[in-house]
């Protein structure tokens, strides 16, 4: 009697534990406590990967070139402590408490490879990725809001534009030292985060292989490099969801074949098209072939009538979302915006100069002193207590 007693007692902790994880039931998603769900977020986008057009930049897009403009203007040093200062205020708590009073459920959180090893990032040596996630974490647990971890920039490069912060050319799926990083910094990150349930799962890699590369050759090598790194993660973490995005910036469903892993979601972007049901039809096909959930992981930057019309679409078929972006500066097109700093046309002007020689870098800089009070503005009006929500924008999202 004392076995059997036992037995159910670890056969009901067994239950209790794997229903601990969001998980895939068919077509379905699951939360921590069994219950289908259905994803309902915005994208923290430009606080771990920063993005020229955010700041209103044109020709310096890239973390890497906006970082030299930066150094450029204000010294190395006095830039590697901006961007300590932007990753620590850009998104904080309260942050996170908005988002979850507006009746989202989750959130996406783009972050470059680089906060996950040695390799020098935005002026700074210092590996910051766990803390900075397990700041977040903390945030979101308090706050009973989940999320999903996206490389946005992968070794070599998985796009080969901005986007990716790369050198132009989506070398990872042609270098097996980049593959070999990736996989590692994938594994590190799903045995750190193995028993933390408010992870819904791992986004591998942002919107691989641009359209403007030869597809014919690359994009049979997606869904393999997507195989090794589930492998590497299922060796310390068989927890989480895996999500995988499709090609040509994660439109192209047609380089997957049938599902080699019983715990994933199929990811797609959408923008700037009709917000109908054909633009969706071909990853409904998908979801009802396979029997499998796919989700919208990006689409926005838009008029709030689009964003109302295509999260109305996506509700109707039950598809989960994450719109981009969370904040920006000076737009409508977001959850929230904040102010642009006074005298930040200085700042443009120089970050879209012709800086290629240091000549023209000297001719061209405006003062350093009143460089750096401009972006230490910018540092102080993008803070949470500074913002204004977009009250039309939050109504297109069905938020309260």
């Amino acid at each position: 009697m004392k076995r059997v007693y036992l037995f159910l007692i670890i056969l009901f902790s067994t239950q209790i534990i794997s229903q601990s994880f969001f998980k895939t039931d068919g077509r379905d998603v699951l939360d921590t406590a069994g219950n289908k769900i259905i994803l309902k977020g915005i994208n923290l986008g430009h606080w771990l990967v920063p993005e020229g057009y955010m700041f209103k930049f044109k020709k310096t897009n890239a973390p890497r070139f906006i970082n030299e403009a930066f150094s450029q203007l204000i010294g190395p040093y006095e830039a590697a402590e901006f961007w300590k200062e932007f990753q620590n205020h850009y998104v904080t708590y309260d942050d996170i408490k908005f988002i979850k009073s507006i009746g989202f459920n989750s959130i996406r959180v783009p972050f470059h490879y680089k906060l996950f090893n040695d390799e020098t990032y935005l002026g700074n040596t210092e590996s910051r990725g766990f803390e900075l996630l397990d700041s977040l974490i903390n945030w979101c647990k308090t706050e009973n809001l989940y999320m999903v971890l996206d490389m946005h920039c992968a070794p070599g490069g998985q796009t080969g534009d901005n986007i990716d912060d790369s050198y132009g050319y989506p070398f990872l799926f042609e270098s097996n030292e980049a593959q070999k990083q990736i996989i590692l910094i994938w594994k590190n990150i799903a045995e750190y985060y193995s028993n933390e349930p408010i992870i819904i799962g791992y986004d591998l890699m942002n919107e691989p292989i641009a359209h403007y590369f030869n597809m014919e050759l690359l994009n049979p090598k997606l869904e393999p490099l997507y195989k090794k790194i589930v492998t590497a993660i299922r060796e310390v973490d068989r927890n989480h969801i895996i999500f995988l995005g499709g090609a040509r910036w994660n439109t192209n469903f047609s380089v997957f074949g049938k599902p080699f892993d019983d715990n994933v979601i199929y990811t797609f972007h959408k923008y700037w098209m009709p917000p109908v049901k054909g633009e969706i039809q071909e990853y409904i096909d998908f979801r009802d072939k396979f029997n499998v959930p796919i989700y919208m992981g990006e689409s926005g930057e838009n008029e709030d009538d689009w964003i109302n019309d295509f999260r109305s679409l996506l509700d109707e078929h039950e598809i989960g979302w994450h719109f981009w972006p969370y904040k920006k500066m000076n737009t409508t097109r977001g959850p929230v915006q904040f102010e642009e700093p006074e005298n930040y046309d200085s700042i443009i002007e120089f970050a879209e100069s012709d800086r290629s020689k240091y000549e023209n870098i000297r001719n061209n800089s405006p003062d350093r002193e009143i460089s750096k009070k401009i972006l230490y503005r910018y540092l102080e009006n993008c803070k949470y207590q500074n913002c204004t929500p977009n009250d039309g924008y939050l109504k297109a999202l069905g938020a309260k």
